[in-house]
């Protein structure tokens, strides 16, 4: 089986074309590294792996490279921490419509052809989809019966839904969406362009809260600057968790034109996850926190109902937090140390 992948070289990119590659896929990445810049990967000289440097916007040259494709997974976007969709809310939603329309053009133009091998097009949506809600937990479909959201990055993601039906239903192209609630792992760098935003003392690394929260701890701020009232719910999922879901939907029948919420079912408040970043950098003084004036589209809570992933997919998010904390926690003391944050 061969996969394209667009946005391959992504902080989820990367997780997800190494289990591609750990189960046996053939997997083509594009990336033009606009939003890091150039980062190596561990599978870059992996034999079934072949990356290629360009704008993930060319819709020619996607229909190209599916020729010979059984699956294209469409991760590309544009998006960074927080601040990003306060400064570039118009980039955004431009960049991720052209991204989007690019990707479904191209898997139409596949799909339609004679001698086409496209199965269908899985697509990456986000928790952001849900962010005027305030019924919880958010399942599936719900994007279509409350407001729409409030920031041009939510908005963008939930055009993701009406792109595939759009194409479904007019040339009947099978897709899988993915609705990933806030990714966490390693891999991950402040984006290029990304505003320089100051926490007290220190610059955030990069306006997601876990990546920033262990560098003021590991700087020693003190007491610990939290963003907003401490009381905003997330549900933290594991890059390798959700590249796995992903992985799993490509060949299950019960995932044909579906949407899939992936996500861990324990959420945890910003003020208990600082807390037990704080306990897990084994700071030698007591935990003590100062609240900070927050940013506008900093959603209070993001609560899943992952019960569908189970039932059609037979997948469940495994990895606990506070595991995933000891792997960030090292990777952010070693990218301090290195001068990269």
């Amino acid at each position: 089986m061969k996969v394209l992948v667009t946005g391959s070289s992504g902080f989820i990119g990367g997780y997800v074309v190494n289990e591609l590659l750990k189960n046996g896929y053939k997997v083509t990445g594009i990336d033009n590294y606009s939003k890091y810049g150039k980062i190596d990967k561990s599978h870059d000289t992996h034999p079934n792996f072949t990356f290629i440097n360009c704008d993930a916007k060319d819709t020619d040259v996607l229909t190209n490279l599916l020729i010979d494709c059984d699956h294209f997974i469409a991760l590309a976007a544009s998006i960074g921490g927080i601040s990003y969709f306060h400064e570039y809310s118009y980039d955004l939603i431009s960049e991720n419509m052209k991204l989007m329309a690019a990707s479904f053009d191209a898997a139409v133009k596949r799909y339609t052809s004679p001698k086409n091998k496209l199965k269908k097009i899985t697509v990456l949506s986000s928790s952001m989809i849900y962010e005027s809600t305030d019924i919880w937990p958010s399942k599936e479909d719900d994007e279509f019966k409350i407001p729409p959201p409030f920031s041009t990055y939510g908005f963008s993601k939930l055009a993701v839904h009406y792109f595939a039906k759009g194409a479904f239903d007019q040339y009947k192209l099978p897709y899988t969406i993915i609705n990933p609630f806030n990714c966490v792992g390693i891999g991950e760098e402040k984006a290029i362009g990304e505003s320089r935003v100051m926490d007290g003392n220190i610059q955030l690394a990069m306006s997601h809260v876990i990546p920033d929260l262990c560098q003021k701890v590991l700087k020693g701020q003190y007491p610990l600057h939290i963003l907003g009232n401490g009381k905003q719910i997330r549900h933290y999922t594991y890059g390798g968790d959700l590249a796995k879901a992903i992985m799993l939907s490509l060949e299950n029948e019960n995932a044909i034109n579906e949407s899939f919420n992936i996500s861990t079912n324990k959420g945890h408040t910003v003020y208990e996850l600082a807390k037990l970043i704080w306990k897990k950098a084994k700071i030698d003084k007591p935990f003590k926190v100062k609240y900070m004036s927050g940013f506008r589209y900093d959603v209070q809570k993001r609560v899943p109902d992952t019960s569908k992933a189970k039932k059609l997919l037979g997948f469940e998010a495994t990895t606990k937090l506070e595991d995933v904390l000891d792997e960030i926690i090292l990777w952010i003391s070693d990218r301090i140390k290195a001068g990269k944050i």
